[in-house]
């Protein structure tokens, strides 16, 4: 039997009505090659076992709780397609997913060292603030809005919520499993990759949708996490200190307690009422808590 053309891979913790959604969608591909959909279960305590090794479709696998990014790489270790797809377990497929993904690495030839960004959007009849649009379309959690499609993007648009990539370039350079949270370890990824001359094509039309609704709240405590995650990557690119902020600390105080409190009031009713939004209050509010979080992570760093 000839091996799969794509190998779609999805790492899961504690999200099985959203991953039953997300196999779902995969059973329903319209176009696509051969392909085979790989589950790593990061030691969830929720009934994702006992009901996804049902699918006799899938090849399933549980570990022990150790993050996205060792999860990942278990995944990419029992693919056989020529490209792994990396999809999240909330971020659902729309029908042509596979088949755009498809046509991009075809049209390059299959070159190994092309890999293919898809659109990650918010589901089209559920309610998005302004702020979720915001963090989705310039770069606090996405960037869709900074690039256009077909084009070549920077190494910081590696977005394992909808990428495809040559398996034996994940083979010979692996996630780093030293990120224990879900931040910067796709992009650290990239960053190495990039110095081996992989180029990031965006596909706008291989589309998936993202059942993840994010508040102000929910996301300054997720930007906090994903400074202190800056902090390791510092600590592994110190090159990149300008890209992760760590130079930032240097020149600026942060905001205080009155000041920060005040930002968050704003950004609240920007989130409430779309009249209200300003998005350099949601930027200035997420930096700050950005900052604290590096900050923090090189203290304990350096400690």
């Amino acid at each position: 039997m000839a091996a799969p053309y794509f190998s779609v891979v999805i790492p899961t913790y504690n999200r099985l009505d959203m991953l039953l959604r997300v196999l779902d969608a995969l059973e329903r591909q319209e176009g696509a090659p051969e392909y085979e959909v790989i589950v790593i279960d990061d030691g969830s305590k929720d009934a994702t076992a006992q009901t996804v090794v049902q699918r006799k479709s899938i090849t399933f696998r549980t570990q022990q709780n150790a993050g996205p990014g060792r999860a990942r790489n278990h995944g990419v270790t029992l693919a056989k397609g020529q490209f792994v797809v990396f999809i999240g377990d909330d971020t659902v497929p729309e029908p042509r997913f596979l088949a755009e993904h498809a046509r991009v690495h075809r049209e390059t030839n299959d070159d190994p060292l092309v890999a293919v960004l898809g659109y990650t959007g918010w589901p089209k009849r559920e309610r998005v603030t302004a702020f979720m649009d915001y963090i989705n379309d310039y770069g606090l959690q996405f960037g869709y809005k900074l690039i256009v499609h077909g084009a070549t993007v920077p190494f910081n648009f590696f977005y394992t919520s909808n990428i495809s990539i040559d398996r034996a370039l994940l083979a010979a350079q692996p996630f780093d499993s030293g990120f224990p949270a879900a931040a910067w370890e796709d992009i650290e990824l990239a960053y190495r990759l990039d110095k081996q001359g992989l180029k990031i094509r965006y596909n706008a039309q291989a589309v998936t949708r993202h059942y993840h609704p994010m508040t102000i709240d929910s996301f300054a405590r997720r930007q906090y996490t994903v400074g202190k995650s800056g902090a390791i990557f510092y600590r592994k690119h110190p090159e990149l200190g300008h890209f992760l902020g760590v130079h930032e600390l240097d020149t600026r105080t942060l905001a205080d307690e009155s000041v920060l409190a005040k930002l968050r009031r704003r950004a609240r009713l920007g989130e409430r009422f779309r009249l209200l939004a300003r998005n350099n209050v949601f930027e200035t509010l997420m930096r700050e808590h950005y900052l604290r979080g590096l900050r923090d992570g090189l203290a304990s760093v350096s400690s």
